[in-house]
């Protein structure tokens, strides 16, 4: 099979500097190993590849000295890692080789933050330039899909979602399966490692809360209560499922208006597919009732995934208040508000709300639907 272009290629490329160091970070099975390939075959100096779940990788690293990593890259100057979280103390051998080995590139990359930003964090800094790789984004379909298919394939992706691997598999039956192993086998290998977690049983329970109330103000203390687990508890889960990007969190918006909520937040799935799976239900839209959420989670997905790879700077909100006034996303950017709302009817018509609009008039507000969404998540 041939692999689609990622948007975010020409990036690492720009970004891969003398003496500096790219962390690409992604969930499991997004393509990072793949788009590492493809990059390697783009460049024309010398170059190494390393796996830091392979252990002799890990025994190579296991001597911080510049002369034992001058042998290790044996005149490559350019040093790939994949899953470099994996090597203990990660972060002050490559600060090491950045400080004192002249000309060198370094690209690695993670499954988890809460490994690679906390090993390499504190000593790269000013040394890394860090990116995120999501699953497929909708412009990266282009190359293979005409507006036409592409309108067709949104109600698939709306319920399958879009980890590259679904492109390969033929029928419903091995898409449900390969979605079913990603999240006993894959996704939630790094968090069971991490602080030897092992109630497992608990994190799928809390995913499959927050897949019911996906896009709905959530509040740790009354998810706590539903299983059994303290406030604290959930919250550190929450924090871990987001580090492994599975799930992502929006706070409210104000501006200290005293009808405004901010307590709660918001929980969404990077991935719609990840999100049905936890509900066991993969029925194709027409057979269910639940579109609305699938259209908001899905939509806000790719609209997060344009953000990352176009380098916008922008802060994500939603916005409501104790009398029922609401906006899905806010985006605060270039010094100005952006209220979006989010409907699968096309029809339907919506109007601003008349606390937004009378507290931010110099704000935007648009409706995103399946009519226009392109040209949000795309241009």
């Amino acid at each position: 099979m041939k692999y689609l272009e990622r948007t975010i290629k020409p990036l690492l490329l720009e970004y891969l500097l003398p003496n500096k160091v790219v962390v690409l970070l992604g969930p499991r099975r997004v393509g990072k190993t793949v788009l590492i390939h493809q990059i390697l075959n783009e460049i024309t100096e010398p170059y190494m590849l390393l796996n830091g779940e392979d252990v002799s990788t890990r025994e190579l690293f296991s001597r911080r000295s510049v002369q034992n990593f001058l042998q290790i890259l044996d005149g490559k100057r350019i040093l790939v890692i994949d899953e470099a979280q994996k090597i203990p103390d990660i972060g002050n051998s490559l600060k090491l080789m950045v400080d004192e080995i002249k000309g060198i590139k370094i690209l690695v990359t993670g499954s988890s933050a809460f490994d690679v930003e906390n090993y390499t964090g504190e000593p790269l800094t000013g040394r890394k330039y860090t990116f995120k790789l999501y699953a497929l984004s909708e412009k990266e379909y282009e190359p293979i899909e005409s507006l036409m298919v592409q309108k067709d394939k949104l109600r698939e992706r709306l319920v399958y979602g879009n980890y590259p691997e679904l492109l390969q598999l033929k029928n419903k039956a091995q898409k449900n399966r390969y979605l079913n192993d990603l999240i006993t086998s894959y996704l939630l290998k790094d968090i069971l490692a991490f602080e030897n977690i092992r109630n497992s049983h608990k994190i799928i329970s809390l995913l499959r809360l927050l897949a019911f109330q996906a896009g709905s103000l959530v509040s740790a203390t009354e998810l706590g209560g539903q299983l059994g687990m303290s406030g604290n508890t959930v919250t550190k889960y929450l924090d871990l499922l987001s580090k492994v990007f599975i799930i992502h969190r929006v706070s409210g918006f104000s501006r200290n208006l005293r009808k405004e909520i901010t307590k709660n937040s918001k929980w969404y799935f990077f991935d719609n597919g990840i999100r049905n799976i936890l509900i066991a239900n993969l029925n194709p839209i027409e057979l269910r009732n639940d579109i609305g959420e699938l259209w908001e989670n899905y939509v806000i997905s790719e609209r997060i995934k344009y953000q990352e790879y176009s380098g916008m700077i922008v802060n994500n909100y939603f916005w409501r208040t104790y009398d029922q006034q609401e906006i899905d996303w806010i985006e605060e950017r270039g010094g100005k508000l952006y209220g979006y709302e989010f409907k699968w009817n096309t029809k339907k018509k919506i109007k601003q709300p008349r606390g937004w609009k009378n507290n931010y008039p110099d704000s935007e507000f648009k409706v995103i639907t399946p009519a226009n969404y392109t040209t949000w998540v795309k241009d």
